[in-house]
């Protein structure tokens, strides 16, 4: 009876030995990781860029609406202003 329990006495003693990584898994790991980032990082940096970029285009966009429908006002006003000038000239004629 002894024995079994000497030998269930190693055998939990054996168990709580802590089995760390080698170095040869850790640099896996690194390497793993390392050519992760240098795929994802670039990805990530040109969606930013296209994002921010499609950003001002909607911006400028938006501007350039509102200057051509001024543009179209303006344009309206001085043919306006060229009529009225025209009818009063040929009054002044007459």
């Amino acid at each position: 009876m002894q024995d079994k329990e000497d030998l269930l006495a190693l055998h939990e003693e054996s168990q709580k030995v802590e089995q760390n990584l080698n170095f040869n898994t850790l640099l896996v790991v690194y390497i793993a990781m390392l050519i992760a980032f240098a795929i994802f990082l670039p990805k990530i940096y040109i969606t930013n860029q296209i994002y921010y970029t499609s950003r001002e285009i909607a911006d400028l966009s938006g501007k350039r609406d509102v200057l051509l429908e001024e543009n179209r006002d303006l344009r309206l006003r001085v043919e306006q202003i060229k009529y009225k000038h025209q009818i009063s000239d040929q009054l002044n004629l007459k």
